[in-house]
């Protein structure tokens, strides 16, 4: 049975290992494509309550369910805190 694309993992090197992205400098692997919003929900941030960059273009919070992420996109991402 051959798995979906997105399931399958990928060849490198000596090992299997799953797709990667850049979030906050630290390769992270994820199941991809998948879009901005899984992707946070799947790290444990909550989507509104964090800022996102990917590749260099800010992100409203309302595209954070439709951009797509590939494989090696870059993320920086900042939890908004509040305080005085």
């Amino acid at each position: 049975m051959k798995l979906p694309l997105r399931l399958r993992r990928r060849w490198r090197g000596c090992e299997w290992a799953m797709p990667q992205v850049i979030a906050n400098g630290q390769s992270v692997e994820a199941v991809l494509p998948c879009t901005v919003e899984e992707f946070l929900v799947a790290q444990k941030f909550y989507p509104r309550s964090v800022v996102v960059e990917l590749n260099g273009e800010a992100l409203a919070p309302s595209e954070f369910g439709q951009r797509r992420l590939q494989e090696g996109d870059r993320l920086e991402i900042v939890k908004i805190v509040a305080g005085g």
